[in-house]
């Protein structure tokens, strides 16, 4: 089975921070950007970026492997990591494992959550206003690259 990721393309993101809300919404019920599973990343002043992160999906995850409880687990097929609730003490070494800065502590029960993909439908996705989200595999994100490369190159021929 093919790996999904929800991907970003910087060149549509604006940083609205639309998906933000709408995964804290789906996920807790509030429109609260601390929430979400998603998050919006702005860098300046040299580059002007905007782009939104969710969890890789790693195939190694140094996130589950950091955990000295033994609380999380990345699902076989799905690679999507699972948290144990009842494990979790809060100790955020996962949060600090992760290289994407994905992973993030509950700031109401202070146990660890990550993007999940709403079962493959993820509601960030769907209500991105500029379309920069995609729910894509690794060959599609490969694909995306390639077509932008070449893009870049016959316009530099040109």
């Amino acid at each position: 089975m093919q790996r999904n990721f929800i991907f970003c393309d910087p060149e549509k993101c604006t940083g609205c921070g639309i998906c933000e809300l709408v995964c804290s919404a789906v996920k807790d019920g509030a429109f609260n950007p601390l929430l979400s599973r998603i998050r919006t990343v702005r860098t300046e002043p040299f580059f002007l970026i905007n782009m939104s992160i969710a969890c890789r999906l790693c195939e190694d995850p140094k996130c589950v492997r950091s955990c000295p409880k033994k609380a999380l687990r990345a699902d076989e097929e799905t690679k999507v990591i699972i948290v144990d609730e009842d494990r979790c003490d809060g100790c955020s070494w996962c949060v600090q494992a992760c290289e994407f800065g994905a992973m993030i502590l509950h700031m109401d029960n202070k146990k660890v959550v990550a993007c999940d993909l709403c079962g493959l439908d993820p509601k960030c996705v769907y209500y991105c206003p500029k379309e920069a989200l995609a729910l894509i595999t690794t060959e599609e994100i490969g694909q995306k690259l390639r077509r932008r490369a070449v893009k870049k190159l016959l316009a530099e021929a040109l």
